[in-house]
């Protein structure tokens, strides 16, 4: 396996990680950039991949953040025939 194969999958795992071991994290692409020292062109293919696989989203604001897998839900909203008043 050519070695920037290797190492860019070493990094994927690396970053996927980190999200898993901390839930919750939020991270900008700078700080992304600056937490694992890479560049910004690096940095926007990997967090991009991870938001492809479905691994991470992006926020509103462009953090990124990974998506909790707990299960599918169904809902469904029903109209109201009539307004109920208090």
């Amino acid at each position: 396996m050519p070695e920037q194969i290797r190492s860019d999958e070493e990094m994927l795992r690396r970053v996927q990680g980190e999200f898993l071991e901390m839930p919750g994290l939020r991270l900008t692409e700078p700080q992304a950039r600056r937490l694992w020292g890479l560049d910004a062109a690096s940095c926007d293919e990997l967090l991009h991949a991870l938001v492809e696989a479905k691994f991470l989203f992006r926020t509103r604001d462009g953090a990124f953040m990974r998506i909790d897998h707990s299960g599918p839900v169904k809902a469904t909203l029903r109209k109201r025939s009539t307004i109920a008043v208090a």
